[in-house]
C-alpha cells in the first residue's frame, strides 16, 4: 500500500512506542471517548469507523456497546494492538486521506486527534464525509482551550525540543479556538452542528510511568529524535514538578474539544 508522506511519518512517530500509548497514555483520553460514544448514541448496529484509531481503545469501547467497528491508521504496531483489543473489527493501514471504504459506509466517523496530522486535513475530512451516510455524524476532537488548562504546560516543554516548524504551520491548539474550528470543518465541507468539551485529566503513579506515557506520543517521539532523550526527560521532569502529590504520583487537569459534524 503506497501512503502520503505525512503518513509514512506520522506512521514513524506514534507507532514508534505503540505499546506503552496504549498502556499508559491512550486512556487519559478515556472521558473523551465516553463522553463522544454517548453523545452520538453508539449501541448495537452502528457503523464505527474511527479515522487514526491509533491502538483502538476507542473502537474497543464502541464495540463494546454493540458498534461494528472499523479503523484506520499509518501506525502498524498500534494496528496490531487495535486487533488485539477487538477481534472482530476492521483495522486497515491506510491514509485518511484516501479511505479505503465505500461511499455512505458509516453511521459515524470520528477523529480523535487525527484529521488535523494529515497532510491535507480538508481532504481528510471530505473523505470522513464521503464515507458518512446522509444524516450521520462526523466528530473532530482536538486539545480544549489551552487557558488555564494544566496539561498546556506540558505541551509547552516540548516546544523548545522540536525542530523550528515551517513558517504558518499551526500549533498544537490551532483549533482549541471555537471559530478555527468551525472553520476547519467547513474546508472539508462539513457542516458544524455543535462543539462540547470534555475534562480528561491525567494521572501517573510515579515520574517514571509519566516519563513513559507522555514519551509515547508522536510528538514526543520527535522531540526525542530531534533533541535527545535526556533533553525531553529533563524538560518533561521539570514540567511535572507543580503537579506531584505527597505519594509521589502525579494529577494534571486536562480538557478535550469535539466538534460534531454532518457531511
Amino acid at each position: 500500500m503506497s501512503l502520503s508522506k505525512a503518513a509514512q511519518t506520522n506512521g514513524h512517530l506514534w507507532g514508534a512506542r505503540s505499546r506503552i500509548w496504549a498502556d499508559v497514555q491512550e486512556g487519559q483520553f478515556a472521558p473523551a471517548y465516553h463522553a463522544v460514544l454517548a453523545h452520538a448514541g453508539v449501541g448495537p448496529g452502528t457503523r464505527h469507523l474511527d479515522a487514526g484509531c491509533g491502538a483502538g481503545m476507542a473502537a474497543a469501547l464502541s464495540a463494546s456497546l454493540g458498534a461494528k467497528v472499523a479503523g484506520l491508521d499509518a501506525a502498524e504496531g498500534m494496528l496490531a494492538i487495535a486487533r488485539e483489543r477487538t477481534p472482530l473489527g476492521d483495522f486497515r493501514l491506510g491514509d485518511i486521506e484516501a479511505l479505503p471504504f465505500e461511499d455512505d459506509s458509516f453511521d459515524l466517523v470520528t477523529g480523535f486527534n487525527a484529521f488535523q496530522f494529515a497532510g491535507d486535513p480538508a481532504q481528510a475530512l471530505r473523505e470522513a464525509g464521503r464515507v458518512t451516510r446522509p444524516g450521520g455524524m462526523i466528530v473532530i476532537m482536538t486539545w480544549g482551550d489551552p487557558a488555564g488548562m494544566e496539561a498546556a504546560s506540558l505541551v509547552a516543554a516540548m516546544k523548545p525540543l522540536l525542530p523550528t516548524p515551517p513558517p504558518g504551520a499551526p500549533g498544537p491548539f490551532a483549533l482549541s479556538d471555537e471559530t478555527a474550528l468551525h472553520q476547519f470543518a467547513a474546508n472539508g465541507g462539513l457542516r458544524s452542528v455543535e462543539v462540547r468539551d470534555v475534562d480528561t485529566p491525567w494521572y501517573y503513579r510515579d515520574a517514571k510511568t509519566a516519563l513513559a506515557g507522555l514519551g509515547s506520543s508522536g510528538v514526543a517521539v520527535k522531540a526525542i529524535e530531534h533533541s535527545g532523550e535526556d533533553a525531553f526527560i529533563e524538560a518533561t521532569l521539570e514540567a511535572l514538578a507543580p503537579f506531584r502529590q505527597s505519594n509521589g504520583s502525579y494529577r494534571i487537569g486536562a480538557r478535550a474539544r469535539f466538534l460534531v459534524a454532518a457531511p
